[in-house]
């Protein structure tokens, strides 16, 4: 045989040989479970009911090899959508997941079917599965890390108290620096969001003003989830400029208005609702209306995603951060390898994680060590599932079903409207029967 012939053999040979070493699926499991928060949180479009209502989602090689993935909802259970993807992806390499991306979340396809969030859960699955095929955590195949820990802020919220014993509640000024001062002293916290829309918005400045004068040295960050008008979030904004705040996040709704409130106050604003794909970060690249993208592993559609957007936004100077949007462990797994491998992650990231009374991690809760989570190192996401902790709330997901994020358990005929004006009455006091 001739070298040129030879040389052609061997190349059609590898497509062959590569065939014969892939994996493939051969099982997608999702389980939705309820974890007991400390007291119901509270946000501008309702509560979390006292728990969070998560999906686990667990996706199985012909090679025994199980990836663990993890979805959200609005306190309700995905089971049924990633049931439904069964036809569409056994059989499939979980390696090949930019082909999973338009099996999962083709574009136009999900005109009629956004999966974004369900894709999301696959693809942290797949990478848990690649990681621990290849002996290497997440970050390694992102990247590498640049850091080994990720610093938080405190997340805090205004809570209805825990009926079962009236703990928790924060409605109060009082209650509020009590409840930061308690969690810096616990956790390290340096830096604090407070999740505000609930009250009037001059309630919840002085709330605010009285947070950052209680914590001298630290910086702060407010989020009224995009319900204020322009107006009002222009007046809120240059009340609060001698603060030292990280940003405004989400004072409004949509890039025009945090556009016009860009122009108004003197301080970065913040996003996770308004730039969640690359077609609003390409529109804010250029007519930039919000200077800080928080990036959710879930929103984006997974990890990889993220990272390609964090480094958009460091091409054209945005800042960065990782967002929360009410995790157990798995999907803190992600953002912390997410923020391990990012070289503009420049604030510190959110986390509900603290509200949680419990895990289905083995191990149970990541702890935090001077404000700081440290980033996994086994292979895959570095953690694994209790099968113990999975079946309790399971079981308990069963006993108290799903809750209506967007509503408010106190306020049955309330609807909230964006710009709001329906606020809740600081003075009341009264606690909802719904912790479990």
């Amino acid at each position: 045989m001739t070298t040129l012939a030879a040389s052609r053999a061997s190349r059609n040979a590898r497509p062959n040989s590569t065939r014969s070493n892939t994996m493939k699926i051969i099982d997608i499991r999702a389980t939705p479970v309820t974890v007991p928060l400390a007291a119901p949180l509270r946000h501008a479009n309702g509560s979390h009911w006292g728990r969070f209502v998560r999906t686990i989602v667990e996706v199985e090689t012909d090679d025994g090899i199980v990836g663990l993935g993890e979805m959200g909802g609005g306190g309700e259970s995905a089971v049924a959508a990633f049931n439904g993807l069964k036809p569409y992806l056994l059989g499939h390499d979980p390696t090949r997941l930019e082909e999973m991306r338009f099996i999962v979340a083709n574009p136009t396809a999900s005109l009629y079917n956004n999966r974004t969030q369900v894709l999301a859960a696959l693809e942290f699955a797949c990478l848990d599965i690649m990681g621990q095929k290849w002996g290497v955590p997440v970050h390694s195949i992102l990247g590498g890390a640049l850091r080994d820990r990720v610093p938080f802020a405190s997340y805090l919220f205004f809570r209805y108290a825990n009926h079962r014993d009236g703990s928790g509640e924060v409605r109060t000024i009082d209650q509020l620096v009590a409840e930061a001062r308690s969690l810096k002293s616990t956790h390290g916290f340096t830096s604090h969001k407070l999740k505000g829309g609930v009250f009037p918005p001059s309630y919840e400045l002085e709330c605010y003003r009285a947070l950052a004068d209680s914590l001298p040295g630290d910086s702060f960050r407010f989020d009224p989830n995009g319900v204020w008008s322009t107006e009002q979030a222009i007046l809120f904004g240059r009340q609060i400029e001698d603060i030292n705040n990280d940003y405004l996040e989400d004072p409004v709704y949509g890039l025009a208005g945090m556009r016009r409130t860009r122009e108004k106050v003197r301080m970065p604003l913040a996003t996770n609702t308004v730039v969640v794909g690359f077609e609003q970060l390409a529109a804010n690249v250029l007519d930039t209306a919000v200077d800080v993208v928080l990036l959710d592993t879930t929103f984006w559609g997974g990890i990889r995603p993220c990272v390609k957007a964090a480094a958009v936004c460091e091409t054209f100077q945005l800042g960065v951060a990782v967002h929360s949007s009410g995790e157990l462990g798995i999907q803190l797994a992600t953002m912390l390898h997410l923020g391990a491998v990012l070289p503009n992650l420049t604030f510190s990231a959110d986390a509900h994680y603290h509200h949680l009374l419990d895990d289905v991690i083995v191990g149970g809760k990541l702890r935090y060590e001077c404000g700081a989570i440290a980033v996994p190192n086994g292979p895959g996401l570095g953690v694994t599932l209790d099968r113990a902790k999975l079946e309790q709330y399971h079981e308990l997901f069963k006993e108290l079903g799903t809750y209506p994020y967007d509503r408010d358990p106190l306020r049955p005929d309330w609807t909230p409207l964006v710009p709001n004006t329906r606020w809740a009455d600081p003075l009341d006091g009264r606690t909802p029967r719904v912790t479990p």
